[in-house]
């Protein structure tokens, strides 16, 4: 009897402990997001969601030879990034699928989940950086002119530039048009929404200079014997490509780092940007 009115007492005791608030300052365990459903309830890596879909999803302008071009009539896209593209994708089992955007627009698609990168000459700033994450470079590069090579004695420096009576176009919405109007205050800025023929408004006299990646005046002068690239090996700036990625996610990005990585050391991403720059 005794024992049996000790252990009816400890029982009530143990009841009425667990009954009790908790002291100011401290908060009870709760069973909720205990084992399993917190582990629910992470986000999961586009390092798993990629293969499982088979899809990688490709943010890309699609405006920016020799990195990305999507062709008007087939919506085929091209260039050495959409070529990087693939090869990601097949290290992933997956297939490569874009998403059209704008460089106005790039990196708040990829912020809000409509794909699983952003490629195409994407230009590292830490602007973008606040928003989203970078895999190591693919290449560096830099703001250059190009012009018409009748006029190339006269656009070497950003003061032979910025005067009056010059016109420099820009495309909207991306680093091109932060450095021109960063630089350029007493000549006039001339907005082209169309980066795909932007360069014929130099061609055909509309405009007499553009500054954008060193890369791209290489490309250009290459296919309009008119245009030439100014100092493209002394740039008036100093930046790197790479691709952009959703913050957040480590591990996919550890993976794009590898990968980048690789191609960048055997051989790969050199094979693909020779076929364009060559």
């Amino acid at each position: 009897m005794k024992r049996a009115a000790t252990l009816s007492a400890l029982a009530c005791l143990l009841a009425v402990t667990a009954a009790a608030p908790a002291p100011s300052g401290t908060s009870a365990p709760s069973r909720a997001v205990a084992g399993p459903a917190a582990a629910g309830g992470s986000k999961a890596s586009a390092l798993d969601t990629v293969p499982r879909r088979g899809v990688l999803r490709v943010c890309t302008t699609g405006d920016y030879l020799p990195f990305s071009h999507r062709d008007p009539r087939t919506g085929s896209y091209r260039g050495v990034d959409i070529e990087m593209a693939r090869n990601l994708a097949k290290s992933l089992d997956a297939k490569p699928r874009y998403t059209a955007t704008t460089w106005a627009t790039l990196i708040d698609d990829l912020s809000a989940g409509r794909c699983d990168i952003a490629m195409g000459g994407v230009s590292i700033t830490l602007k973008r950086a606040r928003t989203v994450a970078f895999s190591e470079p693919t290449r560096t590069d830099g703001k250059t002119p190009v012009v018409r090579c009748a006029d190339r004695d006269k656009y070497q420096t950003l003061q032979q530039i910025d005067r009056p009576g010059t016109t420099v176009v820009v495309n909207p919405g991306g680093t091109n048009e932060e450095f021109t109007r960063a630089h350029i205050k007493r000549a006039t800025i001339k907005v082209h929404p169309d980066n795909t023929t932007i360069f014929d408004e130099i061609i055909a006299g509309r405009a007499d200079v553009m500054m954008t990646d060193a890369s791209e005046t290489r490309y250009q002068a290459k296919i309009h014997p008119e245009l030439c690239s100014l100092h493209p090996d002394r740039p008036f700036t100093f930046s790197e490509k790479a691709y952009a990625l959703p913050r957040g996610d480590q591990e996919f990005t550890a993976y794009v780092n590898q990968w980048v990585h690789l191609a960048t050391h055997d051989g790969t991403y050199r094979k693909y940007e020779d076929a364009w720059m060559k």
